[in-house]
């Protein structure tokens, strides 16, 4: 038997390896699932990549690299085949948007459901120790304690979740719910007949946190019965069987999703690029009416704001000008350029993700 293309280290309950393979599945990429044991977190894969994140992936030649998001970028130019980027320009560009705002604002309430609550902190963190932790030599009781506080502590309580804005945290899950219901009842994914890369996106936190914890999972059964068939869906879907069109345009339906996206990401990812800039570590901005503050400043968020301003960029003058339509009609215009020329530093040299000692977060959460 040949050996996999590449072999994928992460956790059977982590946001970002379960897109990852929900991608390498449907592109049909033979892989190699490696729990991410303490051995290879603390040692290996800080040694191959210089940070402590997951998934982190081993290709058969011998090269590592992280990060969810360039990871598929790159594969998609050596997996060219049934893409999962749309050929209309626009869509693509709003595919990256919303593959954005999953990566980077669904990230909040997914930790915050996972290890807010009493049932789900409790299951996960007897998960996570179960996988990843046999190799630590503690007692299993203190193991699942300690990671249940950490857990909590440096992706909840850190990262803005508090008495004041904890109800807004939990209706953007309801929020993005609702919008999704609205879609999916009409079409198998996102944009069609097949995945696109917004599906992908939309699944890390969909698949592994909100169908899956206790809590988050019988909200999604009862209020959002076609996003928990989507899940399913998308974890079976294969390339060589997904052969139906995408529709044309933006469709009407997609709307609500770019307002949500205009009111809580963008200006969020534009509030923290400017603390970035002024070299502070904190920042606060208040969103829909919330005020968030204390919020850790994040330089991959401005770098990914710069992504964001350079693939607009990047687009045909016809669908400039349709995608600023767009956003202006639901409000992101100016929150997209509000910071004109965010300066993250991050991957200055287009490495990723082959660069080495590039951190998307301090701590890498699962």
């Amino acid at each position: 038997m040949s050996k996999p293309a590449l072999t994928v280290y992460g956790s059977k309950v982590s946001y970002y390896t379960g897109k990852l393979e929900a991608y390498l599945r449907y592109k049909e990429i033979p892989y190699q699932f490696q729990a991410m044991t303490a051995e290879y977190f603390n040692r290996t894969v800080p040694e191959k990549t210089g940070a402590q994140q997951m998934p982190a992936v081993e290709f058969a030649d011998g090269r590592w690299a992280t990060d969810s998001t360039p990871l598929i970028t790159w594969m998609e130019e050596q997996y060219s085949d049934s893409s999962v980027l749309p050929q209309d320009p626009a869509q693509a560009f709003l595919c990256r948007l919303i593959e954005d705002y999953a990566d980077e604002w669904l990230w909040r309430p997914a930790m915050h459901y996972r290890w807010s609550h009493f049932s789900d902190r409790q299951l996960l963190g007897t998960l996570l120790v179960d996988e990843l932790f046999t190799d630590v030599m503690a007692p299993t009781w203190l193991k699942r304690w300690k990671i249940r506080r950490r857990q909590k502590s440096h992706f909840v309580d850190k990262d803005g979740v508090n008495s004041r804005t904890r109800s807004h945290v939990e209706l953007g899950y309801l929020r993005i719910l609702e919008i999704l219901q609205d879609i999916l009842n009409t079409r198998p994914f996102v944009f069609g007949d097949r995945p696109t890369l917004a599906d992908f996106g939309l699944f890390g936190p969909m698949f592994r946190h909100f169908s899956q914890d206790p809590t988050p999972a019988e909200i999604m059964r009862q209020r959002a019965p076609a996003v928990f068939a989507w899940v399913g869906r998308l974890w079976n879907a294969h390339a060589s069987a997904c052969t139906g069109k995408l529709v044309e345009g933006i469709p009407n339906d997609l709307l609500p999703l770019l307002q949500e996206i205009s009111e809580t990401h963008l200006p969020n990812l534009a509030a923290n690029a400017i603390a970035w800039g002024e070299g502070k570590k904190q920042y606060a901005v208040t969103i829909q009416g919330t005020a968030y503050t204390d919020l850790p400043v994040s330089r991959y968020r401005c770098w990914c704001l710069e992504q964001l301003q350079a693939q607009f960029g990047d687009l045909p003058a016809a669908s400039r000008d349709a995608v600023r339509t767009l956003l202006e009609d639901q409000g992101g215009w100016e929150s997209l350029w509000q910071l004109e020329e965010p300066r993250s530093d991050y991957d200055p040299q287009g490495q990723a993700p082959f660069a080495v000692g590039l951190k998307v977060y301090p701590v890498q959460g699962a």
